[in-house]
């Protein structure tokens, strides 16, 4: 039997949630403690949702599946502002799973692929890519810049790809991209534009209806403020169509599976049932209670407040993105070389926080090319002003003793 032990308080008070204490637990000499998640996911989860995940477990293949299924994807489809020729469904796994699987059922072996990269999950794009595919290119823009329409219209005139990956929110470098422009050039040249938007959706509008992309894919961790364990796919006939053509598509990620599957209420594989319970209470809340639109103009507050709380500490911090290519779910900022960002996560923890030091290999190439590296401040989900506001009061004064 497990040893298990919880404590409260501690050297060190928690400084958020109303005065409420530090938790902690130890399992079979694990401590496991309760900090607010300031990391580009998994992000913080509202109690109403921990709760959830104690509802009564039922079975997945059960009429109360497909209810619970079926008023999911109608929120999600709401959440999405999905055109009438989108199918939306669940994938078991994670965003990566939702991107292997849309490039897998949309790229024929002999399809030439264009990745573009304005950070890390364009890159990850190339790899699921090249696992099959020999006509995969990469066009890459620089780190914490958007996509420049001149150089991808250059390209695209030249290659004459089938299908065009692209990144809606790249949380490795804070950098959004305007993907109704991008996509409509796509569609000019005739291919099929795949979009990640893991780190966006539910934080922000997602253009489908504008864009028109072949497929939009997400997950559950990150502005949907749930745990990890739903890629989700957003597809049209035209995505759908062309499935049908692929010889290559792998039983769990055949999206033409998903789909089929979701218009029964039902997902493919066996789903985390009770992540079912709390996407069901969650998306509740997102479209019933918060409201699309006010949860949308709480991160643009956020990610205003964020860029002049840095701009206002120019002695040890400097934003990583112009204001046009900033993202509206988490703010990348160079950090001053005097800053110790191993310490200041520690002290950062000590007060109850987890807080992001920087994408590592960004920050490798960062540190060669320059001696600087960056952190992201994330402000998606469910994280309030006050939460925020506390966040960034504790992070002031680590940083501040440290600079000094």
């Amino acid at each position: 039997m497990a040893r298990l032990q919880a404590t409260f308080g501690g050297s060190q008070p928690s400084t958020f949630g109303g005065g409420s204490s530090f938790f902690s637990l130890a399992i079979q000499g694990v401590i496991l403690s309760e900090l607010k998640l300031f990391i580009p996911g998994p992000t913080w989860i509202r109690p109403e949702v921990r709760k959830a995940g104690s509802y009564p477990e039922f079975g997945h293949r059960d009429k109360q599946a497909v209810e619970i299924i079926s008023n999911i994807l109608m929120n999600l489809e709401h959440i999405a502002e999905l055109p009438a020729a989108y199918q939306a469904t669940l994938i078991n796994g994670s965003g990566s799973n939702a991107m292997e699987c849309a490039v897998r059922s949309l790229v024929a072996e002999t399809d030439r692929v264009l990745c573009i990269c304005v950070g890390a999950f364009g890159e990850l794009f190339q790899t699921l890519a090249t696992g099959f595919n020999a006509h995969v290119e990469r066009l890459d823009f620089t780190p914490g810049a958007g996509i420049d329409l001149d150089i991808l219209k250059s390209v695209l005139d030249k290659g004459s790809f089938d299908v065009v990956t692209l990144t809606h929110n790249e949380s490795s470098t804070g950098v959004a991209t305007d993907i109704v422009q991008v996509c409509e050039l796509i569609r000019m040249h005739g291919a099929l534009a795949i979009v990640d938007g893991v780190s966006l959706f539910a934080g922000a509008p997602t253009c489908i209806a504008q864009a028109l992309p072949a497929a939009y894919v997400t997950a559950t961790q990150k502005c949907l403020a749930l745990p990890p364990g739903f890629g989700i796919a957003f597809v049209n006939e035209a995505a759908l169509a062309k499935a049908q053509t692929i010889k290559n598509r792998v039983y769990t990620l055949d999206l033409l599976r998903h789909v089929d599957m979701a218009r029964q209420g039902q997902t493919l594989t066996t789903p985390n049932c009770t992540l079912l319970n709390q996407m069901h209470v969650q998306l509740d809340y997102i479209v019933n209670q918060e409201g699309l639109q006010a949860r949308f103009a709480r991160h643009r507050k956020q990610q205003n407040d964020v860029r002049a709380w840095v701009r206002a500490r120019p002695e040890r911090f400097r934003l990583f993105t112009e204001d046009a290519d900033a993202s509206p779910s988490l703010t990348s900022l160079y950090v001053d070389s005097r800053l110790d960002l191993s310490r200041t996560k520690a002290l950062m923890r000590e007060a109850g926080y987890l807080i992001d030091t920087g994408y590592g290999k960004l920050n490798k190439r960062l540190m060669a090319e320059s001696g600087q590296v960056m952190m992201r401040i994330p402000h998606m989900g469910d994280i309030s002003d006050q939460m925020l506001g506390s966040f960034l009061n504790a992070l002031d004064n680590f940083t501040g003793d440290l600079a000094r």
